[in-house]
């Protein structure tokens, strides 16, 4: 598979729903597979609020494997022998897009807490300045789960004529009060710990490792299921030779120190804040009053919604709103709910019926 990772800088800024202008920004891409002539193969994923670029395939090390390697890849459910398939980091984020830790121009230091607010939208502004600059007019497809749902959904909101399908999965047109509370906890974990500093950490050389290990502790559980948990772990005590921490008792405390501890090393609390922050504040049909049927009206891309029976932070339902209110305005739509054991994550676990739909969602005329 033919894969290529770059920094690309737009001089020409982008203006930001929270009123701020970046005169310039940059977004670090991957891609897999080549163009074609007429560039008619590009597929956009959307990442997820913990992805990044690296979406499939694995690096130099061979270790980090990317996070929908299953659905990614020759001959995989999106095809790289066809296809030319691209993911960028989320503006705002913390894999090499301009975010918290990119300089501040002005201060010349990094820009922290400083960094503006992001939303949904602006994400889909950025990733169309990126579609310009490989000379893609139009998507075959822009796809994404959870969030990155929320942005193929947008998507097909801002530029109905720029992408033929949309692959919406495990997502909603609004995130529900639940999913702002669950979010809040863990923002404020990361606000209480003492090395927070009012968000200037890095100024300080430190790092507010155990509120963000607390938090994604807490988002862990809330993309797991039930039952994926009792299979995993039951009641089962951790062997006192592998505990990562001395308080710990059973497998799934284990299990939930560990992902914590690992996701501290490498992710940034203030973009922990801002994009949790992007996803409570998306709703899809704002900008019509609150009318998703009015919001969808103008979109003209053959959407495929998909739910997993275990999720219950985005549950079927909420793909099923966006289903009902797209096909009462002649929307071309799709939904199909599937058995997914993993709960929330079950997006990113390829089974045969779900690459069998997105197979032939992607390669329907």
């Amino acid at each position: 598979m033919k894969t290529s990772s770059s920094l690309i800088k737009f001089d020409n800024g982008i203006d930001l729903e929270c009123g701020v202008r970046l005169d310039s920004f940059e977004l670090m891409v991957e891609t897999y597979g080549e163009l074609n002539e007429d560039k008619s193969n590009g597929i956009l994923v959307c990442h997820a609020f913990s992805g990044n670029h690296h979406a499939a395939g694995a690096l130099e090390n061979k270790k980090d494997i990317g996070w929908w390697d299953s659905i990614i890849g020759p001959d995989k459910a999106v095809d790289t022998n066809k296809y030319f398939v691209v993911c960028s980091n989320n503006l705002g984020g913390c894999s090499g897009s301009s975010g918290p830790l990119s300089t501040n121009p002005i201060s010349k230091k990094p820009y922290g807490k400083d960094f503006p607010s992001v939303s949904v939208v602006d994400w889909v502004n950025s990733q169309k300045q990126l579609s310009d600059y490989f000379g893609i007019k139009k998507w075959h497809m822009v796809l994404g789960g959870s969030l990155g749902g929320m942005q193929a959904l947008q998507w097909s909101i801002s530029f109905p004529e720029s992408l033929n399908k949309a692959g919406i999965f495990a997502a909603a047109a609004k995130s529900s009060t639940q999913n702002i509370a669950m979010n809040e906890v863990g923002r404020e974990a990361i606000r209480k710990d003492k090395n927070f500093i009012d968000g200037n950490y890095l100024l300080h050389d430190v790092k507010p490792k155990n509120g963000l290990k607390t938090a994604r502790m807490l988002g862990h559980i809330t993309y797991s299921s039930e039952a994926i948990m009792d299979e995993k772990f039951g009641r089962n005590f951790q062997d006192i030779t592998s505990k990562i921490d001395r308080d710990v008792d059973y497998q799934v405390e284990n299990y939930l120190q560990y992902k914590g501890e690992k996701f501290s090393d490498i992710f940034d609390a203030n973009s922990y804040i801002l994009m949790t922050k992007a996803m409570d504040g998306y709703d899809a049909s704002c900008k019509a009053d609150g009318d998703l049927e009015q919001a969808l009206s103008p979109v003209k891309a053959k959407l495929l919604l998909v739910g997993f029976d275990s999720d219950w932070l985005y549950p079927p339902k909420r793909s099923k709103e966006i289903q009902l209110a797209a096909m009462n305005v002649n929307v071309a739509c799709s939904c199909v709910i599937l058995e997914g054991k993993q709960g929330h994550d079950s997006f990113l676990f390829a089974s045969d019926r779900y690459v069998n739909i997105l197979k032939a969602f992607i390669e329907a005329e």
